[in-house]
């Protein structure tokens, strides 16, 4: 594939999942190969500002080794602090200390990059580009990560948000929207895999205030199905690549074996290999 103007990089989320993106990601960078437009969904996001930063190796370095010395996810957190990782430790202590964010090389980047959020308010996907307020870029990817009932509500610019994959998985549309319609998805997930359709009673639990959050989180799957089968369908008709792990992956979205998430991010790195002309 040739990168043109109008080309897009698409990076679906997925937890600790997401270090199969950073394997492509890292390839990307070693090929020198930048998107015009890139946007990110929640681990997703993470990985993209890592991306567009320029800074190789940044992403695998926090999502497996400093896994393996900090042990940031895990029960313990959500009853310590009401959240199932520990995003003091992710989203201030590593970007500014432990593994510092270049944030100007963000802000001089030319290229376009977006992090995708759900508002509470009105359960529809909100785009975020922002290049020079360090703090804002911080609130926008804590947002984009927080998953639905083990994380806390997020703010950016005082608006509670969550996920961005409650309300938009997978924004191929949205790039197309905006004429990038040359695109490149990264998914988390082999071909074929759909995720169960059921009925969420428990939602009416959690959010009360919020009944259009309630809505997208019990329309979630069906929506994300949907968009699998809108993206292979793009696939079959050559309008897409689609780079995925290929077979079904056994990385849980909480994942702290650092063997297995490991061999995901050389997974990412082999199958992006070749792929592009230099």
């Amino acid at each position: 594939m040739t990168i043109t103007s109008n080309s897009g990089l698409i990076l679906e989320g997925g937890g600790m999942r997401g270090v199969f993106t950073s394997g492509v990601l890292d390839c990307l960078m070693d090929k020198g190969i930048r998107f015009p437009y890139t946007i990110g969904v929640s681990a997703g996001a993470c990985n993209g500002l890592s991306y567009i930063s320029n800074q190789r190796g940044r992403a695998k370095f926090s999502n497996i080794d400093l896994l393996d010395k900090y042990h940031y996810i895990g029960i313990k957190h959500l009853l310590k602090k009401g959240n199932i990782m520990d995003f003091d430790l992710l989203f201030h202590t590593f970007p500014n200390e432990i593994i510092p964010y270049d944030y100007e090389k963000l802000a001089s980047c030319t290229e376009h990059y977006e992090m995708v959020t759900t508002s509470c308010k009105t359960g529809k996907a909100c785009y975020f580009e922002e290049k020079n307020n360090a703090e804002r870029v911080i609130d926008i990817v804590k947002a984009s990560s927080s998953l639905p009932f083990v994380c806390p509500i997020a703010y950016v610019d005082g608006e509670p948000m969550l996920d961005g994959g409650i309300a938009d998985s997978i924004p191929v549309m949205r790039a197309r929207e905006l004429g990038y319609d040359n695109n490149v998805v990264v998914l988390t997930r082999n071909k074929g895999y759909r995720k169960t359709i059921k009925e969420m009673k428990y939602v009416s639990l959690f959010y009360k205030e919020y009944p259009a959050m309630q809505e997208a989180i019990r329309n979630r799957n069906r929506i994300y199905n949907e968009q699998i089968s809108m993206i292979e369908a793009m696939e079959e008709r050559g309008e897409i690549i689609v780079i995925r792990p290929r077979k079904p992956v056994e990385v849980d979205r909480m994942e702290r074996d650092t063997k297995k998430l490991l061999a995901l991010y050389e997974e990412g790195y082999e199958m992006t290999s070749g792929l592009f002309l230099m």
